[in-house]
């Protein structure tokens, strides 16, 4: 069965998860600060594709990675359950930002 959570890290930052039934991080989000500013919008299926391609710099620079261990061996601190519409809310928005960023260097680097 599927999970969504919302953790608090570095007393400011806010992570969210979407779980897998067996523990590992299929989706993450990172927002940084009071602001909430996204830095990671990443999904674990994504990134294996992008290791596989030998695009993987290129899509932690853009999305950020996931947990690489299962919740279980990290527990999040004081995770709090979210509904599935509340994690793709924050899915959405963050995955903008990331996407918007992702052109923003493309664009600088030619």
């Amino acid at each position: 069965m599927t999970r969504w959570c919302r953790s608090y890290w570095a007393e400011e930052d806010t992570w969210f998860f979407e779980v897998d039934a067996g523990g590992w991080v299929t989706r993450q989000v990172e927002l940084q600060g009071p602001l909430e500013k996204p830095i990671a919008a990443a999904s674990l299926a994504e990134w294996e594709a992008a290791q596989q391609a030998g695009t993987l710099r290129d899509y932690e620079a853009a999305f950020g990675g996931t947990a690489e261990v299962a919740v279980h061996e990290w527990d999040p601190h004081d995770a709090q359950d979210l509904s599935p519409a509340e994690f793709e809310n924050v899915w959405a928005a963050a995955r903008a930002v990331c996407r918007a960023r992702a052109r923003t260097s493309t664009a600088d680097e030619a």
